[in-house]
């Protein structure tokens, strides 16, 4: 995986902002795993400074497998943020887009 542009970066975050609000997201790696197995994540994110590394380094492989779009963003409180939380988290899955389709779509785009 590549690092994202900030531009990208942003549409992630907003992703998860919009689908969180008019759609439903998966918060947390076990929720996120979850997801991606059951093959209901539209978007996976997944925050880089997650300690150990191990919490979720299956989880864009596992993505990977299923054919599931997976982005890496930097800070895990930012990601905790737009996911509407007070903590952080080291990864959300978009389950239901909502009004973030668009977005999602533009990311895919991106990350080609």
């Amino acid at each position: 995986m590549s690092e994202l542009s900030k531009e990208v970066l942003d549409k992630v975050y907003e992703a998860v902002e919009v689908a969180r609000a008019t759609g439903k997201i998966r918060k947390g790696t076990n929720e996120t795993t979850k997801s991606i197995e059951r093959g209901d994540a539209k978007l996976v994110v997944v925050a880089e400074d997650v300690t150990p590394p191990e919490v979720i380094l299956h989880l864009p492989l596992l993505a990977k497998e299923k054919g599931i779009l997976c982005a890496k963003v930097p800070s895990k409180e930012d990601l905790g943020a737009s996911a509407g939380l007070e903590v952080a988290t080291g990864s959300v899955a978009i389950v239901s887009e909502g009004e973030a389709k668009k977005l999602i779509k533009a990311i895919e785009e991106e990350l080609k």
